[in-house]
């Protein structure tokens, strides 16, 4: 059973499409014209660029909103359109998801997303985070995280839907799901997805305690299954990516199925309620107050 069909609904792609635009054009290219025709289709959105290889039916999708990635609306936006054009195309097999920013992955989901924002923007936004998971989460390809900078919340969330991922060895780097320490609750799939990956105990300290851990500490636990110098972790995904394609897909696809689906299936029964209870959270003034302490600690740092 493949997992595409698993993941829509009309909740999805098809919703957030009529709400927001996106805009895309030819990427930068180093390669004869002909032969970039025969091997490689690219495309640049303000916030993602992707090399799709026609040859080894690999994308490589590189984020790129300064300056650390942050998952806004417009973003999300953008990165399941990316998706969802990739993964209608039965020639691309496998995606590697990077960034293009020094020293970060990606921060997390956008803060100001959430501070005084309308109830209705704060549930477009969340049904946004929820369609990023859903889309990486159960895609057919092979999905490697080529983690090259710190990747807390939102960004460690995206790295965990990946079917591998490989971190920078660089101490200075971080990784967790820390929401308890901005006051925010990770909701039950961020969870379960956690869960499926490092264990119940693992997860449950984590997300109690908003951890961060190192890149050992992350590899320690299972929260990320490899760890290569800062300058070899793309080629190390793409060498990565050639031996989870030597598996046959239907095989994989299925295995993949099975492990993930029950997961996938508690959410997109229960999306509107998810949202809902979002919103209801967010919108709390003793919420927004934490939020708006949290922003103004960050001024200050600045300062």
């Amino acid at each position: 059973m493949a997992l595409r069909a698993a993941v829509r609904n009309k909740c999805g792609l098809t919703a957030l499409l009529s709400q927001r635009s996106s805009c895309s054009s030819h990427g930068r290219v180093c390669m004869s014209p002909v032969l970039i025709s025969q091997q490689r289709n690219n495309s640049t959105s303000s916030k993602i660029k992707v090399d799709f290889d026609q040859s080894t039916g690999v994308a490589v999708m590189r984020m790129q909103s300064p300056p650390v990635n942050s998952l806004s609306l417009d973003f999300l936006t953008e990165f399941c359109i990316a998706t969802e054009k990739l993964e209608l195309d039965k020639s691309c097999r496998g995606l590697i998801i990077t960034s293009s920013q020094p020293r970060v992955f990606s921060a997390g989901l956008d803060i100001m997303e959430m501070y005084q924002k309308s109830p209705e923007r704060c549930a477009e936004f969340w049904r946004a985070v929820q369609e990023m998971w859903l889309k990486l989460y159960g895609s057919n390809m092979v999905v490697i995280a080529a983690i090259n900078g710190s990747s807390p919340a939102g960004g460690c969330l995206m790295s965990l839907t990946c079917d591998y991922r490989i971190m920078a060895d660089n101490p200075r780097y971080s990784i967790g799901l820390n929401e308890t320490q901005l006051g925010i609750v990770a909701p039950f799939w961020f969870k379960d997805t956690m869960t499926n990956t490092v264990g119940h105990r693992n997860t449950e300290m984590a997300l109690e305690l908003g951890l961060l851990y190192s890149p050992s500490e992350a590899l320690k636990i299972g929260l990320v299954d490899q760890l290569v110098p800062e300058d070899q972790v793309l080629t190390t995904a793409e060498q990565t990516m050639t031996k989870w394609l030597a598996i046959p897909a239907h095989a994989r696809q299925i295995t993949k199925s099975m492990m993930r689906k029950p997961t996938i299936d508690k959410l997109t029964s229960n999306r509107e309620a998810d949202i809902k209870n979002f919103v209801t959270f967010i919108t709390k003034d003793s919420i927004q107050k934490s939020i708006g302490m949290y922003l103004e600690m960050l001024k200050k740092r600045k300062g």
